[in-house]
């Protein structure tokens, strides 16, 4: 009844839809996460439970998409001068993670099963992978993914992101499959890659940022997502075409695109679709699991989840304080990090292929990953009495030298002196503007401005809004009205906002919308030229101040009693005027 055809797909895409609405909703509701969420609809649509949908073989092969699609954002996090502040915790703290927690795990899967050596490996280093799509949404909602702690565990998950590659190679040269050996030799395979990446590197610059320049001063946002993909699709399908990894490509297209004008943009135009794709990744990855075989050993999966949590947290707290941290902080990264991640799916697939573990050993780790997901939450709040000390810098909140502490919308003559002010005070500025010419301009002056409509919420989050202080509304004219304060205060409640106002009009408008200052965009230059002209007209200072303190005084009494009308027309009588001579 349900087979093929388009009534099929849309039968399909209704039931998982559903679900994962349903389910989502639930376990965020109930502090557990989405990643959660999809995992269990996925296994109750499944064909073991209620039997609604079918292939999911060929569904997750369409929703590694979205692994691709996360790899090309964790791309666009690593601005170069991130990767140089954040080296030593990405290539010292990662490395040393990724490998001791792997060499752990292997040891106590060898002693603790009848698993092979091999197979132990195979399945202990997938196992140190912990989950990005479930860490990283966490620190955000807690508003510490800038924080020092929160560096700390995005450098780790960011490695671990980067030895996806390293991790698939090791698994197929110890595969016991000929055919997953084949390939190319490997010096060829690393000028291969070399190649490819620099090859990317060049497109970004002369193919990949002229485009997107000329979309920007085009103006068309839907252009825009376009481009975005096809960056994403393309620099993937070339890697597949060599015979590289998909997630490499899309990586390198992110990092090329890390220092660029359009990076805020990007995030935001990419995340739906890899929210959508990852989560009927995850779907997929629930309807794959052997639940018969977890019911046949519950015993086995729920121990195996245990020594993997103990583990990981052990090894990671440890590491995190011989990097300097103070044991409740490395406490705390050592559960954060604690569970087992979506790449280990990936890599247990490789390793199933690889004939080194049978389909029920492939799908009884699966479970332990998802139980070690499942707990996370519930191990962060049971611990937060313990990991709390008021006196520790790791848990304060305030601005970091790279955070968005301010953000300045609109980089044009108003917007330069006020971020400008603003740096010679030492506090860090994000700035956003939709003119790629100015963009350009300001870049040969040593600005950084990311393109972007900074009236978008969704792009304001992901340029750090959440985490501001002080949000500036800078922009030309009358763009900004009611209803973008009204959704500012409501998303990011922590912020100031302050707002360069057209006119009176304008402040009349806006007059119930929350902000915490407004200026007309000229009046200060227009008294200061008075002030001016008095001079040179020999007023005395004592004058020039009572007749500024006239005019000040007479125009906040006509504008409240405007504003209080409703009518830029109200209070005519107000107005200074000349005396008849």
């Amino acid at each position: 009844m349900h087979e093929g055809g388009g009534t099929g797909y849309l039968y399909e895409g209704l039931v998982l839809l559903g679900f994962a609405l349903g389910f989502v909703l639930l376990f965020r509701r109930l502090g557990l996460g989405a990643t959660l969420g999809y995992l269990v609809a996925g296994a109750v649509v499944g064909p073991q439970v209620l039997g609604l949908t079918g292939g999911a073989e060929t569904k997750i092969q369409f929703a590694e998409l979205g692994i691709t699609l996360l790899l090309f954002v964790v791309g666009l996090e690593l601005a170069p001068a991130r990767l140089m502040r954040l080296r030593r915790d990405i290539f010292g703290l990662g490395l040393a993670q990724v490998v001791l927690c792997g060499l752990a795990l292997t040891v106590v899967i060898g002693l603790a099963t009848t698993f092979t050596w091999a197979a132990a490996l195979a399945l202990g280093l997938p196992l140190a992978l912990s989950s990005t799509a479930q860490v990283l949404p966490m620190l955000q909602s807690a508003g510490r993914l800038r924080s020092p702690f929160g560096e700390r565990a995005f450098s780790i998950l960011l490695f671990q992101d980067l030895s996806l590659i390293p991790l698939i190679t090791v698994i197929a040269a110890i595969s016991r499959n000929p055919e997953a050996q084949e390939g190319p030799p490997g010096w060829q395979l690393a000028l291969m890659t070399v190649a490819a990446i620099v090859g990317l590197i060049l497109a970004g610059r002369f193919v990949i940022r002229p485009m997107f320049r000329l979309i920007g001063n085009i103006g068309e946002r839907e252009m825009f997502v376009v481009a975005a993909l096809f960056t994403v699709v393309a620099s993937a399908a070339l890697m597949q075409w060599l015979g590289l990894s998909t997630a490499l490509g899309a990586f390198i297209a992110g990092v090329m695109l890390a220092d660029s004008p359009y990076r805020h943009e990007l995030e935001t135009d990419i995340e739906p679709f890899r929210s959508i794709l990852l989560g009927l990744f995850f779907l997929s990855v629930g309807m794959m699991l052997d639940l018969h075989a977890i019911a046949e050993r519950p015993l086995f999966v729920a121990g195996m989840a245990l020594a993997l949590i103990v583990t990981k947290a052990v090894v990671i707290g440890g590491l995190g304080m011989v990097a300097g941290m103070n044991w409740r902080s490395a406490l705390a990264l050592g559960l954060l990090l604690s569970q087992g991640g979506e790449f280990g799916f990936v890599l247990f697939a490789q390793a199933q292929n690889g004939l080194l573990i049978s389909p029920e050993a492939a799908s009884l780790f699966g479970a332990v990953v998802t139980l070690s997901m499942a707990t996370t939450p519930f191990l962060m709040m049971l611990t937060a009495p313990l990991r709390r000390d008021p006196a520790s810098s790791e848990e304060r909140e305030g601005p970091r030298a790279d955070g968005a502490s301010a953000l300045v919308i609109g980089y044009g003559r108003f917007g330069q002196t006020v971020a400008q002010i603003l740096i010679a005070s030492d506090i860090p500025v994000t700035l956003i503007d939709r003119d790629t010419g100015m963009i350009d301009t300001a870049g040969e002056f040593g600005a950084k401005v990311y393109f972007g409509d900074g009236t978008r919420i969704d792009l304001l989050r992901q340029a750090g809004a959440g985490e501001a202080t002080i949000i500036c509304f800078c922009l030309d004219g009358q763009q900004i009205n009611a209803g973008v304060l009204e959704a500012v205060r409501e998303a990011f409640p922590q912020a100031r906002v302050f707002l360069r106002a057209y006119d009176r009009r304008t402040l009349i408008d806006l007059r119930d919308a929350p902000h915490e200052y407004a200026v007309r965009e000229v009046m200060e230059s227009a008294v200061a030229m008075a002030r001016a002209a008095l001079e040179a007209l020999g007023d005395n200072l004592q004058d020039i101040d009572s007749a500024e303190h006239t005019y000040r005084d007479n125009d906040r009494e006509r504008l409240e009693a405007q504003r209080e009308a409703g009518d830029y027309r109200a209070a005519r009588d107000m107005v200074i005027r000349q005396q008849e001579r």
